[in-house]
């Protein structure tokens, strides 16, 4: 039976010690403040970016790795090894370029090396919800198909849902207009955002204030989940406080069998700015 290895992205928001104990590969996205570039969990922790974000006047940008960076860390995970194959899991295709990056790179290395490359169309940790489960899959000694197998599951039965603190960096990076996000602000509108069948953003629905936003959210996870039992991932960006309520109130109305809360990382906390909070949950 052949090894499984599992790559994936810096905007997976796997924590550290997830990251360790199921051998998980993370390729870096870049963030820039100016002439200034960070790699995205390398010399660049969400703290820190969350600080320089407070700091600067500079709204940061953000790059995707290139094919050579995924192409060298296939290399070095196959090795000399010809059992080796490589499932390599990313940041919706229709938010960032990196998926098409692993892409070219797993096509110049297709005749040495068994990679696969899926589209997670999610981001945060709704990626890091799935890559995790795959990877333990692999650990325990699963092959390939399996992995797939429960790969496709996991494309199919992830749910995510997020709430921005402010519509200021939407704004900013495009996502809405300025009327819109001044009007939002004045009326204290709190939209609810997910992410479609197609890996794109989009307004789930809106409410008046954090509370109310909260409690649609609740009540659509109890009608999609039920009773099943279901794996919870919340990622927050310098809200922890706030994370940790939601995940309490998740744990008494659904059938949680395990959770992970994790910090929004520099490339999306970029993109959503601070306070968001973003609450992924799959059936385990």
């Amino acid at each position: 039976m052949g090894k499984v290895k599992i790559v994936t992205d810096s905007t997976a928001d796997i924590p550290k010690e997830l990251v360790e104990e199921l051998d998980i590969t993370v390729v870096p996205l870049k963030v820039h403040f100016g002439d200034d570039m960070f790699e995205d969990g390398i010399n660049l922790t969400p703290e820190e970016f969350y600080n320089k974000l407070d700091e600067s006047n500079l709204m940061p940008s953000t790059s995707q790795p290139t094919p050579f960076q995924f192409e060298e860390e296939y290399k070095r995970l196959a090795g000399n090894d010809e059992d080796v194959s490589i499932l390599s899991i990313h940041l919706s295709s229709r938010l960032s370029g990196t998926y098409q990056s692993a892409h070219i790179a797993s096509l110049e290395l297709e005749n040495d090396v068994d990679i696969t490359v899926i589209d997670s169309k999610k981001a945060s940790y709704a990626i890091g919800i799935m890559v995790t489960e795959v990877a333990r899959l692999a650990k325990e000694g699963a092959d390939k198909r399996a992995c797939e197998r429960r790969m496709n599951e996991l494309l199919h039965d992830t749910s995510v849902f997020f709430m921005v603190d402010t519509l200021e960096y939407l704004e900013k990076n495009g996502r809405i207009g300025k009327a819109s996000a001044m009007l939002g602000s004045l009326l204290k509108i709190k939209p609810i955002l997910s992410l479609n069948d197609d890996g794109e953003v989009f307004p789930y629905e809106k409410a008046r204030g954090q509370k109310k936003a909260l409690g649609k959210i609740y009540k659509e996870l109890e009608t999609r989940f039920g009773t099943d039992q279901v794996y919870v991932g919340i990622s927050h960006a310098k809200a922890y406080e706030e994370a940790a309520v939601i995940m309490k109130e998740l744990e008494d109305r659904l059938n949680v069998t395990s959770s992970v809360m994790t910090s929004i990382g520099p490339v999306i906390g970029a993109h959503v700015g601070p306070g968001t909070i973003s609450i992924s949950v799959t059936k385990s």
